[in-house]
């Protein structure tokens, strides 16, 4: 199983991008997917995440700017960002807590990664 991130770049602030992140491979089910980001200096932090409900949560500091969705059939997951401001610059990462279906077991349950994706804001 593996995820693959995309979208990130360079946008001036006020600007918007949108992240995607889609999981593959042999995968039993979707709990819940995220997104994380690491500014320079700074520790990961969760940006927003939505369960396989549909319940989202968001870090304040992007709530009201950011926009998490879903597509369940595809696995994949996506972060609108809206109103981009400099302190957003950050590599953002996927986060995917999933079950792997296995041949011959029952399914194993992950929490894998993305290999991050950098957006540069520019004030």
């Amino acid at each position: 199983v593996q995820l693959q991130a995309s979208g990130g770049g360079l946008v001036q602030a006020g600007g918007s991008l949108r992240l995607s992140c889609v999981a593959s491979g042999s995968i039993f089910s979707i709990n819940v997917m995220g997104w994380y980001r690491q500014g320079p200096g700074q520790e990961r932090e969760l940006v927003a995440a939505i369960t396989d409900g549909g319940i989202r949560n968001y870090a304040g500091s992007v709530e009201g700017r950011f926009t998490i969705s879903r597509d369940y059939a595809m696995n994949t997951v996506y972060l609108q960002m809206n109103s981009l401001e400099p302190e957003d610059t950050a590599v953002y990462y996927c986060n995917v807590d999933l079950y792997q279906r296995l041949l011959s077991a029952a399914p194993h349950r992950l929490h894998i990664w993305g290999q991050g994706t950098k957006v540069t804001v520019s004030s």
